[in-house]
């Protein structure tokens, strides 16, 4: 009977032992906060703008024509070069126009002679009116054929001068300053005033015109923007930076029916002629006032589908995630429309390793090197 009490406490004991060991749990490590890179938010002046294309315009455009009729000459000029203003193009044969300035002169010196013999008669017959010894009507006559004898030589002395000028149009000169295309015609040509085509065409660019097609929707936020204020950097075809800058001058009056667009016109300054007529080119146009709005990192955006949001480091050095909205993109960081402010810090790097509420371990992050250029968003 003792035995079995022995025995029932010895196995009693061992099941406590073994309970005991098996409601013994070790102590867990607290987990180790996760190192992070954050970024201090910082706001500065933000210009939107759209990125559209335009085309090259011409400064100014001459087409060369000829004002008298003849026969071509000479060709004065190398095409594509630049010519000045006044410079002579094209040699008309002048000859046909001298011998008319000649006879006009001629007609001229006619019409002198007889005005001059029409004033003699007049100036005899005064002092014979005064002394009753003509008729009033003979001098009357007399002061009538001298009026009309001056109005020959009126219009004598216009004739001459419209004969000189086709002296002076046999020769074909530039109207503008410019750089000058292909003549469509040679020497022996025979020209006239009322050809079709132009003998030559000179473009001033040293200055150009570029239109730009904007949708009428922004066109408040253009004028918004300042028209001839605000700078308007040209892109190349490919959206590349060119360097080269310009400023809208105007926007059309009216909306093209088909394509709910207006045309916006910026003048660039093309000393080293780049830009060439009929170019395509792409503008970037600002769109409305500028602003001074919070900038972040794109490292730093987390996305679900169409929602943004970051991870902000709060002051008790947890993270907690907030939507934002976003804008363009300018200089490789998102502008903040709303969501954030100055002096908050945003995690860039390492924020999928983080749950909200979690504390972190934060050091600054580090910028890449910043491209050649970057483009905002349209």
């Amino acid at each position: 009977m003792v035995r079995h009490s022995h025995r029932n406490l010895l196995i009693g004991g061992t099941v406590l032992v073994l309970l005991a060991a098996c409601g013994a749990q070790p102590e867990q490590a607290a987990p180790t906060p996760t190192t992070v890179a954050v970024a201090t938010v910082e706001t500065g002046p933000v210009q939107f703008s759209d990125s559209l294309p335009g085309r090259v315009v011409a400064f100014r455009t001459a087409e060369i024509r000829a004002q008298v009729g003849g026969i071509v000459q000479r060709k004065l000029f190398t095409e594509g070069a630049v010519v000045r203003a006044g410079q002579p193009l094209f040699q008309i044969n002048a000859a046909p126009f001298r011998a008319e300035a000649d006879t006009a002169s001629a007609a001229l010196q006619r019409a002198v002679a007889v005005r001059d013999r029409a004033r003699l008669q007049v100036a005899r017959l005064e002092p014979l009116l005064a002394a009753d010894a003509v008729s009033r009507q003979t001098y009357d006559n007399a002061a009538a054929e001298l009026a009309q004898a001056q109005a020959d030589v009126a219009a004598s002395q216009a004739a001459l001068a419209r004969r000189r000028l086709d002296v002076g149009f046999a020769t074909v000169t530039a109207p503008i300053s410019g750089r000058i295309g292909a003549s469509t015609i040679t020497e022996g040509a025979l020209v006239g005033t009322a050809d079709a085509a132009a003998l030559a065409t000179i473009h001033q660019i040293d200055r150009v015109y570029v239109d730009v097609r904007q949708p009428a929707s922004r066109l408040e936020a253009l004028r918004g923007a300042g028209q001839g204020s605000s700078a308007v950097d040209i892109l190349d075809s490919e959206g590349k930076p060119t360097g080269m800058t310009g400023r809208m001058l105007f926007s059309d009056l009216s909306v093209d029916p088909t394509t709910g667009d207006v045309t916006v016109r910026v003048l660039v300054d093309n000393a080293a002629q780049r830009l060439l007529p009929g170019m395509f080119v792409r503008a970037r146009l600002p769109r409305g006032a500028e602003q001074v709005l919070p900038r972040i990192p794109q490292q730093a955006v987390v996305r679900n589908g169409a929602e943004a949001s970051v991870m902000v480091l709060g002051a008790d050095g947890k993270a907690v995630s907030r939507p934002v909205q976003l804008g363009d993109v300018i200089e490789g960081r998102y502008v903040v429309l709303s969501g954030l402010k100055a002096g908050e810090r945003v995690i860039v790097e390492g924020q999928d390793r983080v749950q909200p509420n979690q504390p972190v371990v934060a050091k600054p992050w580090k910028a890449p090197a910043p491209a050649a250029s970057s483009a905002p968003a349209t």
